[in-house]
């Protein structure tokens, strides 16, 4: 009974000892992938921010355009009054040339009823002249607010876009009329489609507007409200385009923006990990779906240790207890040895009895060294074992792969930052930010960005920075004026045989009875031959630009101008010393 016992039993553990490892083999695995997809899901929030930061940057670019034109006094002075058919031709041969230089998609100009005067598009059959959008919520937000925003499909060219809008008012403060300007997206789209990630945009209601694949457009990433639908309908803001369900269904979450989903798409259903990034200025979501792909030798090499680590732990118990049930057997021996002589010597036993007993002691010494050596022979092909599972170990190791994406997510991070980054870099700060920085310092920023064009052009650079000089404003807007004085210093020298750059940030008088400084004077100078005596006066002039046309609007030095004033500065130029000079003044910190 014994025996039989003891032959089901054996089976038995070593199907218990191989499901154990399997399982752990399984739950290794599972967990690679885990690791693995939550891996994946942080690259793709990294790659999320850049594809985010390029779509805040393309609309930024154009957002101070229609507050620009709105004070433009010729298009002012055609809203003042009745439109005549010669004002209207010359509003719109002139927002025809400034949508050229501007590379935006139309400018439009609208009276104070909604209805379109003028427009850049006049030539084409889908013209805006004549048409009325006081209907959209664009314009009324204007006429409101003062500004507008809204992205529809054009009622009259049936061409998404996103319409951005400012107030035309007179001088007493009352309201003209609006000036739009429309962006379209298409080649934004195009580049984002190169990749093979699927990008996605959609506004406030989740309704998809923006997709770099075919069939994703216009649909409903969540049930839409019979009050909604009743505004989309009323303000027509995607027209007779039919909106359709995207079903997803959550299989696993990374953090509030990520997922792993099953989407029934185009593709039919499929899973994707999915990334959302809150575009708060515009009020859009901007969303990225990426097909998981987890390496299978990785799962591989991770089951394989996990199953060697199970086996190593079983082989180790089984070692202590082989060694804890000898050391039980030879407690026992000795007791039953004591026992015996004890017997033995009290009862006298004959010298033949001695014998026997001797010969019984032999014996079981001779069961104990069988005993012994039975056990080791297994423990020695466990150690082979081993040894061989750790060379496969050793050599089947492949971190190559996450060592190459290391860089992406250390941009945009830096943009991680790859990435931190990595990962930045057009925010938006405030506007009227004033925190106490050091002025060298903003120099020293601005210089680094434009390092590598510096030593490209082997331009000579000149610095004479007192440090620290502290002042009161924003770094990055500061940074942003450096920047623009630095290219224009170096645009100025492009083709002339002498490069020298010269920034200086100097301590003007100090006021009285005081060892401050009263103000700090930065002075930006070239060797590019100047600014023509007749242009000093209009250099700080909205898209006045004396580069070609598609090199510039014009608006980079009225830009820095504003920034400076609102800092409390000044910013002047001159000619000095064969080149152009820009001075820049800015009060010392109080508190510094």
């Amino acid at each position: 009974m014994s025996f039989t016992s003891r032959t089901f039993r054996l089976p038995l553990y070593v199907l218990l000892i191989l499901a154990g490892a399997v399982l752990a083999a399984g739950l290794a695995m599972q967990q690679t992938e885990r690791h693995a997809l939550a891996d994946d899901a942080g690259r793709a929030r990294g790659q999320l921010a850049l594809y985010g930061n390029t779509l805040h940057t393309l609309i930024e670019r154009y957002r101070a355009l229609p507050a620009v034109l709105a004070l433009d006094p010729e298009l002012r002075s055609a809203l003042s009054g009745p439109v005549s058919s010669t004002t209207q031709d010359t509003v719109n041969r002139k927002l025809e040339r400034i949508n050229s230089a501007a590379q935006s998609s139309t400018l439009e100009l609208l009276d104070r009823n909604g209805l379109a005067v003028g427009a850049s598009n006049w030539r084409l059959p889908s013209s805006y002249v004549g048409h009325n959008y006081a209907f959209r919520p664009y314009f009324l937000q204007t006429k409101a607010q003062g500004v507008g925003r809204f992205y529809a499909v054009g009622v009259t060219s049936g061409i998404p876009g996103y319409f951005l809008s400012n107030a035309v008012t007179s001088d007493a403060g009352d309201f003209l009329g609006a000036m739009v300007v429309k962006l379209e997206f298409p080649e934004l789209e195009h580049e984002w489609g190169q990749g093979s990630d699927l990008l996605l945009v959609s506004d406030a209601k989740g309704i998809v507007f923006i997709a770099n694949q075919p069939g994703w457009r216009y649909r409903e990433l969540q049930p839409i409200s019979a009050s909604d639908r009743a505004e989309l309908a009323a303000t027509r803001q995607y027209d007779k385009q039919p909106l359709s369900a995207l079903h997803r269904q959550v299989i696993q979450a990374f953090d509030d923006n990520g997922h792993l989903v099953r989407i029934e798409g185009p593709d039919g259903a499929v899973d994707y990990l999915w990334e959302s990034l809150p575009l708060t200025a515009e009020g859009w979501t901007l969303h990225l779906l990426r097909k998981p792909q987890v390496a299978a030798e990785d799962m591989r090499n991770a089951a394989l240790a996990a199953a060697g680590t199970w086996l190593t732990l079983v082989f180790l118990s089984l070692f202590l207890y082989q060694r804890w049930r000898l050391a039980r057997v030879h407690q026992r021996n000795r007791e039953e040895l004591e026992q015996l002589v004890e017997e033995r010597t009290r009862d006298l036993r004959t010298a033949q009895d001695g014998l026997v007993q001797s010969a019984k002691l032999a014996a079981l010494g001779q069961m104990s060294a069988a005993l012994a050596h039975e056990i080791n022979q297994p423990l020695t092909a466990q150690r082979m074992q081993l040894a061989s599972l750790r060379l496969l170990l050793d050599h089947g190791r492949i971190d190559d792969a996450y060592q190459a994406l290391t860089p992406l997510d250390q941009q945009l991070t830096r943009m991680a930052a790859l990435t931190g980054h990595l990962k930045t870099f057009a925010r938006k700060s405030p506007s009227g930010l004033r925190e106490r920085l050091d002025l060298a310092a903003v120099v020293d920023q601005a210089l680094l960005l434009l390092e590598p064009r510096l030593r490209d052009e082997r331009v000579s650079c000149v610095l004479h920075l007192t440090r620290p000089a502290y002042v009161r404003g924003d770094a990055i807007r500061l940074e942003q004026v450096l920047i623009n004085l630095l290219r224009n210093a170096l645009d100025a020298m492009r083709d002339k045989p002498l490069k020298r750059l010269e920034v200086r940030i100097e301590a003007e008088q100090p006021a009285h009875n005081s060892t401050k400084p009263r103000q700090w004077r930065l002075t930006v100078g070239d060797s590019g031959g100047g600014i023509a005596q007749e242009h000093l006066t209009n250099v700080f002039d909205p898209f006045f630009t004396t580069k070609p046309v598609g090199d510039g609007l014009g608006l980079g030095l009225a830009v820095s101008y504003a920034i400076v004033h609102e800092s409390g500065g000044t910013l002047c130029v001159d000619n000095h010393g064969g080149g152009a000079r820009f001075t820049l003044t800015l009060p010392t910190d109080p508190e510094a």
